[in-house]
């Protein structure tokens, strides 16, 4: 076989393997027809596409339709189609292969006969997107505009339990003012107000989702711009609690405390904190104590063992001194 054939027998083989578009697999998208060009949809950019929807092979939902990248589940399109936007081009044909948590999750889609488990197929055809402008292309004044738009819609999401589609629309106002100054006091504070407010909101979604560390990073954030922000030490305290860190967790309880002594959420997670410390404690002394039993009792045997082969020996001693003697 020739190095082209090979080459050429690898990509149908990548081809029909598919490509894995998420770290938990739960994306799989092949290609059927490649598309056009070098661009591709960004976050924010309007998509034209035409979709078929497929559930153990049962047909459930075939259409045209509109949506923005980033906010697809406006036109009850799933999370998995959403996020599979930035890899195609104009004119390409994949199928998208969606595990629940990206299709129509723990819910399922009753009206379709889908149930919270199911695994789903969509066959996805991209007939034409305008791509939104980068950061780099808006002026302040446009990023702030958008910023207030993009925070609604964030909420939105979050109200309704749809925590990883809130999760974008909040990175999305920090990638565009993180690296912003503002021109007079009044856009910095306003800048500042978002930046706070995104991470906040990122911090509850991620302690929603269990990614406790991310909480804390956004957490993180909050308390460098304001270092006594009650609200970023109570979640931080949260995702501690959660990740076990109990003396970590009871210090960022202990500081809302001092902040705020009127909060009782956050007196009631400092006892938590204690409860779980004593009962760690409690838990590291009978794991000790069985270690040292252990220990003490191979001890034992061991003394057992050089005893028995002390007295042995001194047996054979006496016996060979006693053979000796006799010969003589």
């Amino acid at each position: 076989m020739s190095d082209s054939t090979f080459a050429t027998k690898q990509i149908e083989l990548l081809n029909f393997e598919g490509e894995i578009l998420t770290n938990d697999r739960g994306i799989l998208r092949r290609i059927k027809v490649k598309g056009d060009g070098f661009s591709n949809p960004n976050e924010g950019a309007n998509v034209h596409v035409h979709l078929k929807g497929t559930c153990r092979d049962r047909l459930f939902d075939c259409r045209d339709v509109n949506f923005v990248v980033g906010e697809a589940e406006d036109k009850d399109v799933p999370f998995g189609v959403d996020r599979a936007m930035d890899k195609m081009q104009k004119g390409e044909c994949c199928l998208l292969y969606l595990k629940p948590k990206y299709a129509f999750g723990c819910k399922g889609k009753p009206e379709f006969e889908i149930g919270p488990e199911d695994d789903v197929v969509y066959e996805v055809t991209l007939k034409d997107f305008q791509r939104a402008k980068e950061y780099w292309e808006m002026d302040l004044k446009e990023k702030l505009e958008l910023a207030a738009k993009v925070k609604c819609k964030g909420n939105q999401y979050f109200k309704a339990g749809w925590h990883f589609q809130a999760v974008i629309q909040y990175q999305r106002i920090i990638s565009w003012l993180e690296m912003e100054c503002g021109a007079g006091l009044e856009e910095q504070k306003r800048i500042q107000d978002f930046l706070l407010t995104s991470h906040l909101n990122l911090a509850l979604c991620y302690l929603r989702m269990k990614e406790f560390s991310h909480a804390v990073e956004n957490c993180n954030k909050v308390i460098e711009l304001d270092e006594h922000n009650e609200k970023a030490l109570y979640r931080r305290g949260e995702a501690r609690l959660h990740r076990n860190e109990f003396s970590l967790a009871m210090t960022d309880f202990q500081q809302v405390l001092h902040r705020n002594p009127s909060n009782r959420a956050a007196r009631a997670q400092i006892t938590a904190c204690q409860d779980k410390i004593k009962e760690h404690h409690e838990q590291d002394k009978r794991t000790y104590a069985n270690m040292f039993q252990k220990f003490a009792d191979r001890d034992a045997k061991t003394g057992k063992r050089k005893k028995r082969k002390s007295v042995n020996g001194e047996i054979c001693f006496k016996r060979q001194r006693r053979s000796q003697e006799c010969s003589l």
